[in-house]
């Protein structure tokens, strides 16, 4: 067993990746505080070739080098576009077609691993502020509340973490592998 060298990893160019064919789902950051968390949805973003990620509110934007530091240059390859707040992307996303799916702990969540998504449709994952979560407003908006059981005995997971999480289990589940 060796590891592999960056060639036999064959990964793509920046203008290799903004040609090719993106995963049908967008990314939503509602009020995020953490530049390290954003660098982390950048970079979980390029890995699943997600189309955008909405940053929105008091949501860090590129470029800013706690964003980079996290990112390592995922900033250049995945599509984003900044929101003053998150109802404009929620509206322009439904407007779009986008099934909205905010990840949050409420009496009506879905258990992700409950969760059946539609081959045929786009979809939004909503992370929400790392204190406060996903605002409301928002939730109101949402065609899906998705939740990640946990069996510990903390209430949440670091949004960096949660991203992965779902964002791997939708494309698991969309078979985009």
């Amino acid at each position: 067993m060796k590891k592999l060298s960056m060639e036999e990893l064959e990964r793509l160019s920046v203008e290799e990746f903004k040609e090719t064919e993106k995963s049908p789902i967008v990314i939503v950051l509602d009020n995020v505080r953490s530049l390290n968390n954003v660098g982390s949805a950048f970079r979980t973003g390029d890995a699943f070739r997600v189309e955008k990620i909405y940053l929105c509110g008091i949501t860090g934007t590129p470029p800013h080098r706690d964003i980079q530091k996290t990112a390592l240059g995922a900033t250049e390859s995945v599509e984003w576009e900044y929101c003053l707040n998150t109802g404009i992307a929620v509206d322009k996303l439904k407007a779009d077609g986008y099934q909205l799916c905010a990840l949050e702990q409420v009496d009506q969540s879905v258990m992700l691993n409950e969760f059946k998504p539609e081959k045929d449709k786009k979809y939004a994952l909503i992370f929400g502020n790392e204190v406060f979560g996903v605002e409301e407003s928002v939730l109101k908006a949402c065609d899906q509340v998705l939740e990640i059981p946990q069996l510990g005995t903390k209430h949440s997971l670091n949004i960096s973490v949660s991203l992965g999480i779902a964002v791997w289990d939708l494309m698991v589940k969309l078979e985009q592998f």
